[in-house]
């Protein structure tokens, strides 16, 4: 009997480095369709014939997108967090989710850093002083870095690779993750950080970086009862994700003196609208989603992101997996 050729159909509805689609296009029984930004009417269309799908976080993958995907096998999120992916829904239709964690981790890391100096030093209002045609030395004088206690709140991989930039910095690390591996553990003793209860946390650190991921006990960490416990005059960085902090609650404590200011690069919905109650409040830095908006960094994700979606659909292969529920009930996923 003559075999019959199985052709897997990789969807890719948001924009990906060019790497990875020639990546998939190279590779035998693989079929790509990567247009560029779909809609999500040509997504809910395109997707009834996909095996796979790669998404960034524009895409909403629901409950009505999974159930109008009746072949659909794999979802690889290039990049790290999964919340606009219906983890639930997914296994409950046999699909793996998996995310590409290692790719942006130092464009991150590094826009933390980056962020938390901008802050620390006035970077961003003495540019709008000079281009005003002022002078401020006096009105913008800033903090250093040095000698000040970092409160990271989450230590993966970003959290862990900003702890050693800020060592760098001859800053004191407190962490609190109460998920911390021994392995984890064992790196935070190697740089002398040190691990700590959050409400610790909160009443020792001068800066606090949000490094953990968005579920229902994180959302809103960041809110008027949380602040309340923190040192006044407490500096606030976010590069995880928006709905991490209530906006409302933070703008009003920057308002009132207690936070002396926040660098933010995620929002609770994004593009924030134009009455968000903190863009263009003083005291905050923004930039718009650019942690892991380096060249490198979308190159390694996007073709991580196409390695590991191979690597499924044609050996059986799973790294990263978000939902391992799945493949824990032995799911057989055949090609359809």
């Amino acid at each position: 009997m003559e075999h019959i050729k199985t052709t897997y159909q990789v969807l890719i509805p948001d924009g990906v480095d060019e790497a990875a689609i020639k990546y998939l296009q190279a590779e035998d029984g693989i079929r790509v369709t990567a247009p560029g930004k779909m809609t999500r009417d040509e997504t809910m269309e395109m997707i009834r014939e996909a095996d796979a799908l790669i998404v960034r976080s524009r895409t909403m993958v629901d409950a009505e997108m999974l159930n109008a995907a009746p072949r659909l096998k794999v979802i690889v999120r290039a990049g790290v967090g999964v919340d606009n992916i219906d983890l639930t829904a997914a296994s409950r239709h046999g699909v793996v989710v998996m995310n590409t964690p290692d790719g942006n981790t130092n464009a991150t890391a590094e826009h933390t850093i980056s962020l938390m100096l901008a802050l620390a030093r006035n970077i961003p209002w003495s540019h709008k002083s000079m281009e005003a045609g002022r002078w401020d030395r006096q009105l913008l004088k800033g903090v250093e870095l040095r000698g000040k206690v970092l409160g990271i709140i989450g230590f993966g991989r970003v959290g862990s690779t900003v702890a050693r930039l800020a060592r760098a910095f001859s800053m004191q690390v407190i962490v609190y993750d109460p998920n911390c591996s021994m392995e984890q553990c064992y790196c935070a003793e190697r740089l002398d950080i040190e691990m700590v209860e959050l409400d610790e946390l909160y009443e020792r650190a001068d800066f606090i970086c949000l490094h953990t991921i968005l579920c229902d006990e994180t959302r809103h960490l960041i809110n008027t009862d949380s602040i309340s416990r923190m040192k006044p005059g407490v500096r606030i960085i976010n590069t995880a994700r928006g709905a991490l902090i209530l906006e409302e609650d933070l703008a009003e404590a920057i308002k009132s003196g207690h936070v002396a200011g926040a660098a933010l690069d995620v929002y609770s919905k994004e593009p924030p609208p134009k009455d968000h109650p903190l863009v263009g409040l003083p005291g905050v830095v923004h930039t718009p989603h650019l942690a892991a908006s380096t060249k490198s960094a979308q190159i390694e994700v996007a073709v991580q992101a196409a390695e590991q979606v191979v690597y499924a659909l044609k050996d059986g292969e799973y790294c990263n997996v978000m939902n391992p529920e799945v493949l824990e009930a032995e799911v057989v996923l055949e090609p359809v």
